[in-house]
């Protein structure tokens, strides 16, 4: 039997989220919340917020990858004072 890893201190069955979607929604604020099907994960469910969050993670990240790119094809650093923006 393959191992299953669930990303969440929360769980709910599928059966239950369908009874009661909004339970789960509520429930999102406290962390993601993993919805099982024959005891394995088939979605996770997020706040807005968290969502938000992990949205401007991704950006920042793609937008570090951009920076990094840049530099290693020789494009030059530059200092600036945010006082002056």
């Amino acid at each position: 039997m393959t191992a299953i890893q669930i990303l969440s201190d929360m769980v709910i069955p599928i059966s239950q989220a369908k009874r009661d979607p909004m339970a789960l929604a509520r429930d999102t604020k406290e962390g993601p919340v993993a919805v099982l099907n024959r005891n394995q994960p088939v979605m996770y469910c997020l706040s807005p917020a968290m969502f938000e969050e992990i949205l401007e993670r991704l950006e920042d990240a793609e937008l570090g990858r951009v920076a990094e790119e840049r530099l290693a094809d020789g494009g030059e650093a530059v200092s600036v004072d945010p006082d002056e923006l």
